[in-house]
């Protein structure tokens, strides 16, 4: 069973915007998929979709999306080939909005960030974001293509990211998952690759 996290941090600091609510920590291999290599992007979109799960009317009874059944939504919309489904193509942000909105009636905002560097003007955005929806964002880019979920911002200049490229034995405490490294701060810009493009995509559903 998946790791289920209720607190994203530890501590008592009031430069701290974090995500609201329960969410499940999805990451390589995790329901025997071997999808080493590939799969990050899907995986973080699962994390986002059981945050969902746990807050929107109607849906508690849902099941998280398998990574066969994300490809043939995506089929479904005719935004991938046939030829899609049971591959080993990654997909981005902009899929994953297109999911959240057919899955779950979610609309979400994709910010477009042109390089890493630039990553600090937008720190406010993603603040105000965790004050006003609460919502776990996803994270992807070019030279950068390690899909990343962000749960926190901390001063404007460090951002808490869950790592979805885990792929041993299934954590059982936050504490183990913090040790290993695999949920930890990252400063903006000098952690991030200045090369790569970033996009964003931020669920715009409210945890109330």
């Amino acid at each position: 069973m998946s790791l289920k996290i209720d607190q994203v941090h530890e501590e008592t600091d009031e430069t701290i915007e974090a995500v609201r609510g329960v969410l499940t920590f999805y990451h390589y291999t995790c329901d025997g998929q071997d999808d080493r290599g590939w799969g990050c992007g899907y995986r973080t979109l699962q994390t986002i979709c059981s945050w969902i799960i746990n807050i929107k009317e109607g849906f508690s009874s849902s099941n998280i999306p398998s990574i066969t059944n994300i490809q043939e939504t995506l089929v479904s919309l005719e935004d991938k080939p046939k030829s899609f489904i049971k591959s080993n193509q990654w997909i981005g942000t902009c899929e994953a909005a297109m999911i959240l909105s057919q899955l779950y009636d979610v609309d979400c905002k994709i910010v477009h960030i042109s390089n890493g560097h630039d990553l600090l003007k937008y720190m406010n955005i993603l603040s105000q974001h965790f004050r006003d929806f609460g919502s776990p964002v996803m994270m992807g880019g070019d030279a950068d293509a390690a899909s990343k979920c962000i749960l926190a911002v901390r001063s404007n200049q460090e951002l808490l990211i869950l790592d979805p490229h885990y792929s041993g034995p299934n954590f059982t405490s936050m504490d183990q998952l913090r040790k290993s490294g695999y949920l930890r701060w990252y400063t903006v810009p000098q952690d991030f690759i200045s090369s790569s493009f970033y996009n964003l995509c931020l669920p715009q559903l409210r945890h109330q």
